[in-house]
């Protein structure tokens, strides 16, 4: 089930994409599909036609795993 993530890098605006499955601890880079800006436009640092992006893990400050449909449906506490 691909996973879509919010990705931070270092110096640089956070752009947003698909992994197919969560990186393991091993892993030297983050390989992520159909990277885009988070208003769906092109990222200025890639060119347009870029399917796949494989991002070094010393170049991300941190990700952020956006709720699947799975995870939406799972009720959790609510703080009023």
């Amino acid at each position: 089930m691909p996973h879509t993530l919010t990705i931070h890098m270092m110096n640089e605006e956070p752009f947003v994409a698909e992994i197919d499955e969560l990186p393991h601890a091993v892993d030297q880079v983050l390989i992520c599909n159909s990277p885009r800006r988070r208003d769906g436009k092109d990222v200025a640092s890639f060119l347009p036609e870029v399917v796949t992006v494989l991002v070094p893990w010393h170049r991300i400050a941190f990700v952020e795993v956006m709720p699947s449909e799975v995870m939406e449906d799972i009720v959790t506490f609510i703080r009023e």
